[in-house]
């Protein structure tokens, strides 16, 4: 889906209260990503690897300048060849710690294996999101979450996850006044990544 399709959409779920959703789900995702790359770690189901959706927020990542938007593509069982960004396997989860943000995607229920992995990462103070399409088990281990069931016509779990992407790299609205000076003022201090 090209920047073109994703307008399109945008245009007919206009009025629909799914920008709004998409918006405020992405809008925690860059704001919870990590200042570094490799901190973001992505992960689907045994039989649905998100790829598609960590290749939109590389790219989105490179394109907003936001470092921490780069994913780390976790995979249940990866290729011992191959290029490494697509060798990380789930052990890659028990490393996860506070500071760094599973993003899981799951299109169907989320096995046991996977729930137990971000039980633990949510213990030891990783941030939790969720792209689910209704799992409650998974959504009460999420900060965030954004169900997408299949009644939600014509909205579906793929057009969910571009304009996840998409809105992910965009920056926020812009801050005005005296408060949004010293909010600036407070992040600059801190060290906080502008627009997140």
């Amino acid at each position: 889906m090209d920047a073109d399709q994703v307008n399109a959409l945008r245009i007919l779920l206009g009025s629909s209260g799914w920008l709004e959703r998409t918006w405020s789900f992405a809008r925690a995702l860059r704001g919870s990503a990590p200042r570094t790359p490799g901190g973001l770690l992505i992960v689907g189901t045994p039989d649905e690897e998100p790829w598609h959706l960590a290749a939109h927020l590389d790219q989105e990542s490179q394109l907003a300048g936001v470092p921490g938007l780069a994913p780390t593509l976790v995979r249940w069982d990866p290729p011992p060849q191959g290029p490494p960004h697509l060798r990380v396997g789930i052990a890659r989860l028990e490393e996860a710690r506070r500071g760094e943000t599973l993003f899981v995607v799951s299109p169907q229920a989320a096995p046991a294996p996977l729930l137990e992995r971000v039980h633990d990462a949510r213990r030891t103070g990783a941030t939790i999101l969720a792209l689910d399409q209704g799992d409650p088990d998974l959504d009460d281990m999420a900060h965030e979450y954004l169900c997408v069931t299949p009644e939600a016509a014509p909205f579906s779990f793929d057009a969910a996850q571009h304009l996840v992407s998409a809105a992910a790299g965009e920056p926020g609205p812009a801050r005005t006044g005296p408060r949004a000076r010293l909010a600036r003022l407070l992040d600059a201090i801190s060290g906080a990544p502008p627009d997140s």
